[in-house]
């Protein structure tokens, strides 16, 4: 009687129906009947899970009997022209389990409609989108979505805890609320289409579907943003298919170089949130490989040498994505792809549990005279590093034993393993000629953008022309005063961590920019007055100097001021000004 009502049939049979994704599988089990192809995760979990209970209790019945009594369904009718549906339900549950962005969106759009209205789209876009994403991945991966959306749609990076409020505000927008609620609903699904194929694996063109894989591996979600709209404007026909396949593979060269290279990625998100609104789509391609090849140095497309060297002597078997690399190198121009994940990774020379003592006697005469010091450097590293199907074979065994026992290297079929067999020895003179012949590929697999001087320089930036050039003779508390000393130590402090960091004198102040300007100091007779370029809530200041000078007129960038007048004072304030510079960076923008 608690799930059943013996005097009505059809629906009103079931005292519980659920949503969509739950409800078969809920009624299959109290008809006793299989579970549909398609079945509820969280339904069959519950059961298995209750099931589990009731045999641990079987004891105590009367216990689950009297919870069994305090069940109750609460129904709730409301007033469409009183009644505010969508506060109800952020208010039911505020003391319970805290609701996804997605479920706060779906209401958000939906439950406020006409049921007719409601229903329609529902089903005509917002239950696709479900089963787009999966069980599953609708609850891992929707947010992250709607994250990548909104920053497409906005320019602006919500964090992940904000999505929902994000959302609110873009649907609130002139353009948004004058195109109608099924505009908006079209245009997420369609989103969420493209997010599916390249994120999901639902892609059906098998060379995008390689090229989406890859970047998965290399966990870019940063890259989303722009991929997505990249991806919306081939569905346009507004991108080509050649060009869009060129353009992922861009985008995946681009990071795997600056991974290699340890380049830092401070302010990744923002550069692929920021890049395709500047783009014209005109030329699409090669506007979009031109504004990769023009970004500054700390954002820098490694060239093919910086990238060669750093690919030769790097760790790339604690490298987080090695099997990546070792797969693309491998099946570079291959139609018949070799399935790498069947492989292991096989130091040619071995690596001994990195314990030098475990070297054998045979390496280190191998090695030479130095051959601790070779072991140490390179066993790791591209020119030791291959692949097998014999690894416990193999083991420590002499170089010799590897190339001529059956199977080894000189039967190998893989392109890793060319010309290993004809090796006289392994020493470093062999594992530096390896290095640099798989890094002479490597600049094929993950090539950089090709443009002339000439075109290139057709889409630098006009410079900006000021009306005067400033120096520090400019500013009187600066160039004689008692403030140098105390003013050189501060501008040594912020120009030495990152190579990002300029400065630039003006009339009336010194800025210190990255993205732009983080912090500004207006020189003082007896202090430095410094301008933080970020909103005063979200200063963490304990000692209480900052001052909200927000809307007042000041000369300098932002909301937050302090003053600095002794070296003292100086650790401290150095530390609120990374704060500064960390937030317009993008560090911590996931959170």
């Amino acid at each position: 009687y608690y799930l059943l009502n013996p005097e009505e049939e059809g629906e009103r049979h079931f005292k519980l129906i659920l949503s969509q994704t739950d409800k078969a599988s809920l009624i299959s089990i109290l008809k006793d009947a299989p579970q549909p192809k398609e079945h509820s995760i969280r339904i069959t979990e519950n059961l298995k899970l209750f099931q589990a209970l009731l045999v641990g209790q079987k004891e105590d019945l009367e216990t689950v009997c009297k919870g069994i009594a305090k069940l109750m369904v609460v129904d709730i009718s409301l007033d469409r022209d009183q009644d505010n549906p969508q506060l109800i339900f952020e208010s039911m549950n505020s003391t319970g389990r805290e609701l996804s962005q997605a479920d706060l969106i779906r209401n958000f759009i939906l439950m406020c409609l006409e049921s007719e209205l409601q229903t329609r789209l529902y089903e005509r876009y917002w239950r696709p989108m479900e089963l787009a994403f999966g069980q599953e991945a609708y609850t891992t991966h929707f947010d992250g979505f709607m994250r990548h959306y909104l920053t497409v749609r906005t320019g602006e990076i919500p964090k992940m805890g904000e999505v929902y409020d994000a959302f609110k505000k873009h649907a609130r927008s002139s353009s948004v609320a004058n195109a109608g609620v099924e505009s908006l609903v079209a245009e997420l699904h369609a989103y969420a289409g493209h997010f599916c194929a390249m994120a999901l694996g639902t892609e059906e063109d098998s060379e995008l579907d390689r090229a989406f894989h890859d970047l998965r591996e290399l966990k870019v979600d940063v890259a989303y943003p722009l991929l997505l709209e990249l991806y919306h404007d081939y569905q346009s026909q507004i991108l080509s298919r050649e060009d869009f396949l060129k353009a992922v593979r861009t985008i995946e060269s681009y990071v795997f170089r600056r991974a290699v290279c340890a380049i830092p990625t401070n302010s990744m998100n923002k550069m692929f949130a920021n890049m395709g609104k500047t783009l014209k789509k005109d030329r699409y391609l090669e506007r979009l490989e031109a504004a990769f090849l023009l970004l500054p140095s700390y954002r820098r497309f490694p060239k093919d040498d910086e990238f060669k060297r750093e690919l030769k002597i790097k760790d790339l078997y604690n490298f987080r994505s090695r099997s990546y690399w070792l797969r693309r190198l491998e099946n570079h121009g291959r139609k018949e792809r070799v399935p790498v994940d069947e492989y292991t990774i096989e130091h040619i020379l071995p690596q001994c549990d990195n314990d030098p003592e475990k070297v054998p006697t045979v390496w280190r005469e191998e090695l030479g005279d130095d051959w601790e010091n070779v072991w140490e450097t390179y066993r790791h590293t591209l020119g030791n590093l291959t692949l097998t199907g014999y690894n416990s074979e193999y083991a420590n065994r002499s170089f010799a034993e590897k190339c001529n026992i059956e199977g080894g290297f000189a039967q190998s079929p893989l392109h890793l393993n060319k010309n290993l067999g004809a090796e006289g020895t392994w020493n470093k003179d062999a594992i530096e000629w390896r290095a640099a012949w798989l890094a002479a590929q490597a600049v094929s697999v993950w090539q950089a953008p090709a443009l002339d001087a000439e075109l290139l320089a057709a889409y630098k930036p006009s410079p900006t022309i000021t009306s005067a050039n400033y120096t520090i003779e400019d500013h009187p508390h600066l160039a004689s005063g008692s403030m140098r000393d105390l003013f050189d130590a501060f501008r040594k402090q912020v120009l030495a961590p990152d190579p990002v960091v300029s400065e630039e004198f003006l009339k009336l102040y010194v800025a210190y920019k990255a993205e732009t300007n983080f912090v500004d100091v207006v020189p003082q007779a007896k202090r430095l007055r410094l301008s933080l370029n970020m909103p005063f809530p979200d200063i963490d200041d304990p000692k209480g100097l900052c001052k909200d000078v927000t809307g007042l007129g000041r000369w300098g960038n932002g909301d937050v001021e302090v003053g600095l007048s002794s070296f003292d004072g100086l650790p401290y304030v150095l530390g609120l000004v990374r704060q500064s510079f960390e937030k317009q960076m993008g560090n911590g923008a996931d959170e």
